[in-house]
């Protein structure tokens, strides 16, 4: 049976723009070229394609590498192009190929392309097939009714063709009678109806084909996807070197479960930030494509999208159900215990308390809202997930309502941030979704399972060391423990918790005047000192300011029954141990107000569980272990009483 042949001014129709042609091609080179971009993309893959009369340059997306570098594709190669586009870069187009089928794994070169000297591509005479699509090459076998080529090892292909209608179109060897590749005629080309009459087509004018989301890559000029918003962000606003600025980010969904990031900046925000809606279904085309920054990028994609003025998102408002309205990958809450600090996860379980809402003051001095809430869910495990913002008065205020009236609710936490200060826990961040009681096969699984006995199944927390057993990220140790057992020498600090209560507090320079300048969505924090102008001068900045900010250093004793040791509390855990922020304290002390005294004497001698980070530090040619306050909570005297219970009746069951 023949192959298919090559397809006849295929290389030219596909340059001018025909991206439905599906050409048949032959591979005369093949070869490896390193790129720019994230881990694992340094090698691609740039083939030299011919429809037997012209050549050009194609270049193969991530996904054909792995085939390229296995050898499935490889010189001389009969393959067709599936998907693919056009890219121009300084004046010369070439082929972005996406998608391709090899029909025939190996064969002689067929006819006398003409390659570009830039190809850097040349084809020896011995390797041509004289003929290509069942019409003759010119030159002296013209005249002809039967060309040979022959080669002297039995092994060799021998391919015979007859001008006179050979109706089998087959070649054979003179030992085996084996088949060899024959190409076939083809129709001549015509061009698609879009380009009938329009004379030479310098530019590709015709609409971006939607292709998934998984087969974007940088190498592609003109392209569109059709995905559903997963998510969106907040305006946010940015100062830097180069200026200020604001951006928003969205994420997308197709139906093949590829997600991406889509961030917009300045212009573009108040362009696309009303149109775009989360649930909604849209056309994204044109933008640029770089390598994913993971410190910000949660999403499973080595790239994300930046809009530009030409780019153009379009409404799909008949959309159906093909497109999902969310992709979870959720983690067991066991397994969040051994995930990283500020990794991204989907968790999800049975709500079994919810907090009152409170402000706090975060880092950059602006107020925000808090709220807590425990999931638990078959692994035997709890999680506390902190809400922050929005989210306290909007699904925390109804998970409240539904929990005081005695409903559980399931909830799904789209996109939640690992902390690991008070064992592990989970925030939501601006990119976070909340699902109370989604229609999940999760969800029905745990709601079946809580209500044939799970809501007594005993649990333990791993975001807390109050609990009969205590996850290993809260190691209880005593003062002594910390000296003896050398802690903090290692590479990594060690984070332990210790009981013990406040016995001494350096007041003579217990805050330090920071900057107060915002960068990002930070705050500088350096120290600042007072300049001849009268301003405060921060170096970092480089930039005078008329106030400062003032934050706690607060030196403090602690003391359990085992010693004394010195540890440092920062701003947030020195405004939690005394109740006030430092510069308010400061004004107090410089007005000689006596409630300075009593802020002080009222949380001495108090029991605490302060969560401490030990590390050794160099202080000039002195190396000093450095206890550094990371939470501080009051002792709640039930959950003690438990944890000394527990403790005791291990000891007991060792005898």
């Amino acid at each position: 049976m023949a192959a298919p042949g090559l397809t006849p001014n295929g290389v030219q129709a596909t340059l001018a723009g025909d991206l439905n042609l599906k050409p048949v091609v032959q591979v005369l080179d093949l070869r490896s070229i390193a790129v720019n971009g994230p881990p694992g993309s340094g090698t691609r893959y740039r083939a030299v394609v011919s429809d037997g009369v012209a050549a050009t340059s194609a270049m193969f997306a991530t996904q054909l590498c792995d085939i390229a570098r296995s050898g499935v594709i490889r010189r001389g190669a009969i393959v067709q192009l599936v998907d693919y586009t056009v890219n121009n870069t300084n004046g010369r187009r070439f082929v972005v190929v996406l998608n391709l089928e090899v029909l025939v794994p190996e064969c002689e070169i067929i006819g006398n392309p003409i390659i570009p000297p830039e190809l850097g591509v040349s084809i020896p005479n011995s390797t041509r097939v004289d003929h290509f699509n069942g019409a003759p090459r010119h030159g002296p076998a013209a005249g002809s009714t039967l060309n040979t080529m022959t080669r002297s090892s039995d092994s060799a292909p021998v391919m015979h063709r007859s001008m006179a209608g050979n109706s089998s179109n087959m070649a054979t060897r003179p030992h085996d009678n084996a088949s060899v590749f024959q190409p076939t005629v083809q129709p001549p080309y015509r061009p698609a109806p879009n380009y009938r009459n329009h004379g030479t087509i310098m530019k590709n004018d015709a609409p971006a084909r939607i292709i998934p989301i998984n087969a974007l890559n940088p190498y592609q000029g003109r392209w569109a996807i059709k995905a559903r918003v997963t998510a969106k962000g907040e305006i946010r606003r940015y100062n830097n070197s180069k200026g200020g600025g604001k951006v928003f980010s969205f994420d997308l969904l197709d139906s093949d479960g590829g997600e991406i990031k889509v961030t917009c900046f300045n212009a573009l925000v108040d362009r696309f930030y009303d149109a775009v809606e989360v649930g909604k279904v849209y056309i994204v085309s044109r933008g640029s494509l770089k390598p994913a920054k993971k410190d910000y990028n949660h999403l499973n994609n080595e790239w994300e999208i930046f809009l530009e003025s030409q780019s153009t998102i379009e409404l799909c408002p008949d959309e159906n159900s093909s497109i999902p309205a969310q992709r979870f990958n959720f983690t067991s809450i066991d397994k969040i215990e051994d995930a990283q600090n500020n990794a991204i996860l989907d968790v999800i379980g049975v709500v079994t308390s919810v907090n009152p809402t409170v402000t706090v003051q975060r880092k950059n001095g602006m107020e925000t809202q808090k709220r807590v809430i425990t999931l638990k869910d078959m692994s035997g495990r709890s999680v506390e997930v902190t809400m922050w913002g929005e989210f306290c008065n909007r699904e925390g205020l109804q998970l409240q309502e539904m929990v005081e009236c005695g409903a559980f609710p399931v909830l799904a936490v789209k996109a939640g941030k690992v902390n690991d200060y008070s064992g592990k826990s989970v925030g939501t961040i601006s990119s976070s979704k909340l699902f109370i009681d989604p229609d999940l096969p999760e969800a029905h699984s745990l709601r079946q399972w809580f209500d044939c006995g799970g809501r007594d199944a005993s649990t333990q927390s791993i975001s807390r060391d109050v609990t009969p057993a205590a996850s290993r990220n809260e190691i209880r140790k005593t003062v002594a423990q910390i000296k003896d057992e050398n802690l903090g020498l290692g590479d990594k600090p060690d984070w332990v918790t210790v009981k013990a209560a406040v016995i001494f507090l350096k007041t003579d320079s217990f805050y330090y005047t920071a900057c107060p300048n915002v960068v990002g969505d930070r705050q500088c924090n350096k120290k600042v000192t007072k300049a001849d102008s009268g301003n405060w001068l921060c170096d970092k900045c480089n930039q005078e300011f008329p106030e400062c900010d003032y934050r706690y250093l607060l030196q403090l004793q602690i003391q359990d029954h085992s010693g004394t040791t010195w540890a440092t509390a920062f701003q947030e855990t020195a405004q939690e141990l005394l109740g006030c922020s430092a510069r308010e304290l400061s004004t107090l002390k410089e007005n000689e107000d006596p409630r300075y005294t009593e802020i002080l004497i009222q949380c001495l001698y108090q029991d605490y569980l302060l969560r401490l980070k030990v590390k050794e530090e160099s202080y000039g040619d002195e190396r000093r272990v450095k206890n550094t306050v990371a939470k501080v909570e009051r002792v709640d005297p039930v959950a003690e009483s438990k944890f000394l219970l527990h403790g005791i009746s291990t000891l007991t069951a060792s005898y």
